[in-house]
């Protein structure tokens, strides 16, 4: 038998604590979940303000392609 099993230190629950992965369980799980909402929040909100950007860039690099000369490359070298 490995060192250890022997005190109880092997067994599920066999002691006053409970370690392990308790998702969402405790004030801990409490402040993760906030944490998580914030982060959700924050990169919504960055998407949101970024989206035209990108798309007004879109924009500009296929108006760039129709109007340069040559054969039509949709996304080959700058």
């Amino acid at each position: 038998m490995p060192r250890g099993f022997g005190r109880g230190y092997g067994r599920f629950n066999g002691g006053y604590r409970r370690y392990g992965f308790f998702p969402f369980g405790g004030v801990y799980g409490l402040i993760d979940l906030l944490f998580l909402i914030g982060i959700l929040y924050f990169l919504v909100k960055l998407f949101i303000v970024a989206a035209p950007y990108a798309i007004g860039l879109v924009v500009l690099l296929i108006l760039r392609a129709f109007l340069r000369p040559g054969p039509r490359t949709w996304f080959g070298p700058f």
